[in-house]
């Protein structure tokens, strides 16, 4: 699969969080983990590294700018957490200190790998954080060994959307606004087995997270946003699928697909101007071929077919749908559907190396089949030509068809005469 320079690729819920000091001297720009600019590049190949023969790459990202964080400035606004730093770096230091069983720990799991301290009390009398509403909070992270990988004092997501690792997506749902809290996580709801480069955290790492939540609004109403913000939260979506789908998270990755094309397919209050639908049709059809992509991964053939036959009802000449359109049907078994699909391809975009295999395999396939068809009818058709043998009687007559049949005629023929003559007299 084509690498894509996304700053984090943590694990289920993984993200890009901004850091004010990036501990890996990371040159790539700070940005808001809903707003990569970042390119998935192309090969020339246009294929899965680990497999030549599998769908063409992820539709590539669009530059999107930097949201603006909605809300009040947060300058002043924070109470001094001092004591909170040095309270959370004691914690990180002394990893013991976090498995001894503590009331004030809030198991958020039931499991032990996920756990929940509060260290500053919240506002009670205001609800929680609630799914599909965005959320700013001012977080720090580290290792057990207490060393900080990430630090963001305004960090701004969509609660439930998959945006954050899914510790800090599941536990800011227990916070009342203005709470500070202490979560510690096994690495299965943070980066998981593969780690990130940004921040930087090795595989398998448990990461102790300090967390204040700030602010909490609801999310915009997308029947009212015009071309533009619609346009750029479709691609914030479509970007966080292409990370999952980059680390193989393809249940993940489906989701956010999902949530891109619910915001590209809602009703409108707002007019659009010609282009600004033409770039949301573009952003729509990017988001099908991607999540027929993760559908195929996962061998859910059914779904990845209805998935690439909606994006070539946009744009029947897709190289990509066609593809995957072809290779599902190749995966069913329908071969006689898939040789004109993939031939269409093939003539759209002859120097395509994936396509060219794929059919060559296609063809290879469907002669083998009749070769193996043919063999069978010949089979089933020389059985039955071939009458069955019964063995010899020993009382059978040995004496030919022929002379039965004619000394039937004689035997018939005299008793008619005799009948005749016996008439007239």
């Amino acid at each position: 699969m084509d690498e894509m320079s996304w700053g984090s690729r943590g694990a289920a819920g993984d993200t890009h969080l901004p850091s004010q000091g990036n501990k890996c001297n990371d040159p790539l720009l700070k940005a808001s983990i809903l707003a990569s600019g970042d390119d998935i590049e192309s090969t020339g190949s246009d294929t899965d590294e680990d497999d030549s023969n599998g769908p063409p790459s992820l539709e590539d990202v669009g530059v999107s700018e930097e949201p603006q964080v909605p809300g009040e400035d947060q300058q002043g606004s924070e109470p001094n957490t001092s004591e909170v730093s040095e309270e959370t770096q004691s914690a990180a230091a002394d990893p013991d200190s976090s498995n001894k069983p503590d009331e004030e720990w809030l198991q958020v799991l039931g499991n032990e790998l996920l756990r929940k301290k509060v260290l500053i009390a919240g506002q009670n009398e205001e609800p929680r954080p609630q799914k599909c509403q965005n959320v700013t909070v001012r977080l720090k992270m580290s290792l057990e060994d207490g060393s900080e990988v990430e630090e963001d004092p305004s960090l701004t997501f969509t609660v439930g959307d998959g945006d954050v690792i899914q510790a800090v997506d599941l536990c800011i749902q227990l916070m009342d606004p203005g709470e500070t809290a202490l979560i510690i996580s096994d690495a299965k709801y943070a980066f998981g087995c593969l780690g990130s480069t940004r921040p930087c955290v090795p595989s398998n790492a448990t990461v102790h997270i300090e967390i204040q939540l700030l602010s909490v609004k609801d999310g915009p109403d997308i029947e009212l946003l015009s071309g533009k913000e619609r346009l750029l939260q479709a691609n914030m979506k479509r970007e966080r699928g292409n990370t999952y789908f980059l680390r193989s998270e393809y249940v993940f990755a489906i989701s956010s697909y999902d949530i891109a094309l619910n915001i590209v397919n809602s009703n409108s209050k707002v007019e659009f101007s010609l282009e600004e639908e033409q770039e949301l049709s573009d952003v729509k059809v990017k988001c099908l071929n991607n999540l027929a992509a993760a559908q195929l991964k996962l061998e859910h053939f059914e779904a990845a077919l209805k998935s690439s036959n909606a994006a070539l009802k946009h744009q029947p000449n897709n190289i990509k749908a066609l593809f995957r359109k072809g290779k599902v049907l190749t995966l069913q078994g329908e071969y006689t559907e898939a040789i004109p699909v993939l031939k269409q391809a093939a003539r759209l975009e002859p120097s395509n190396k994936a396509i060219l295999v794929e059919l060559s395999q296609l063809l290879r396939k469907q002669s083998e089949q009749r070769t193996v068809e043919q063999a069978m009818y010949r089979k089933m058709l020389g059985d039955m030509a071939i009458p069955p043998v019964s063995s010899p009687s020993r009382f059978s007559w040995n004496i030919p068809w022929k002379w039965l049949f004619g000394a039937t005629v004689v035997a018939v023929g005299g008793v008619a005469v005799s009948v005749i003559v016996a008439a007239r007299t």
